[in-house]
C-alpha cells in the first residue's frame, strides 16, 4: 500500500516512552533500543502485511486491530485519510479495558 504512513497517536508515544524508561533502567539502553526498534519495524509491517493483526473484538466498542509483539499489545486503527494510527500499547498484564478505552477516548 503505497504511500500509506504509520502515525503514533498520543497515548501510544507516551506509551513508547515508557517502555523505553523501563527497559533501558532495567536491562540498558542497548536492549531498550533494540526492543522500540523492533516495534517500530512491527508498525511498519502493518501496511505491507507483514504484521499480522487481528481485528478487535466486538465488545471493546471500536473499530480497529491488535498484535501482539513480545510482551506488549499494540491497537490500531486505520484513519479517515488511509494512514494506519498506532493508538496505544499495552503490556500483557495491564488491565486492557480499562487502559484500551481510556487511549481510545471511551
Amino acid at each position: 500500500m503505497p504511500g500509506k504512513r504509520v502515525r503514533i497517536q498520543e497515548a501510544a508515544s507516551w506509551r513508547l516512552d515508557d517502555i523505553y524508561r523501563y527497559t533501558r533502567d532495567r536491562w540498558g539502553s542497548e536492549q531498550a533500543d533494540r526492543y522500540i526498534s523492533g516495534l517500530f519495524a512491527a508498525f511498519d509491517g502493518i501496511a505491507s502485511r507483514r504484521t499480522l493483526s487481528s481485528p478487535i473484538p466486538a465488545e471493546f466498542g471500536v473499530d480497529g486491530y491488535f498484535f501482539r509483539y513480545e510482551r506488549h499489545v499494540v491497537y490500531w486503527r486505520e484513519l479517515s485519510n488511509g494512514d494506519m494510527g498506532i493508538v496505544t500499547i499495552l503490556h500483557e498484564r495491564m488491565h486492557q479495558i480499562a487502559r484500551f478505552r481510556e487511549d481510545f477516548g471511551l
